[in-house]
């Protein structure tokens, strides 16, 4: 009988790799938005697909499961997610004024017309 991994990752108990997979899942979802998206709010999305898929695997990494030492809390990767979705909605919030500046300008946020932006 010829096993396959994504069988063998369907029929074992959650794990480390069951996260990384899902992880890599979204960032692979989340670099195709970007790529193929003419809207600045799909890139946008697109960008957050690809934070939240590197918060899964910083989270999946810093469990339990991989950590050797006792005297850690263990929250490394938490804490890197945490600094993450802080960045993440910095950035979020600086792109929305960019884009709502670019409509009240140009009645439209198509990414193909931010060339006017270049100084």
């Amino acid at each position: 009988m010829i096993h396959l991994p994504l069988a063998h990752l369907l029929s074992e108990p959650v794990g480390v790799s069951h996260y990384v997979m899902v992880g890599a899942v979204l960032f692979t979802c989340g670099v195709l938005c970007m790529a193929t998206k003419r809207n600045a709010l799909g890139v946008l999305m697109g960008i957050e697909l690809v934070l939240n898929g590197a918060n899964l695997n910083f989270i999946a990494f810093g469990s339990h499961v991989l950590r050797n030492d006792v005297n850690s809390l263990g929250l490394d990767g938490q804490l890197m997610a945490m600094f993450v979705i802080v960045l993440a909605a910095a950035e979020a919030a600086v792109l929305l004024a960019i884009a709502l500046n670019f409509y009240n300008n140009h009645n439209s946020i198509d990414v193909d017309r931010a060339d006017e932006l270049l100084g």
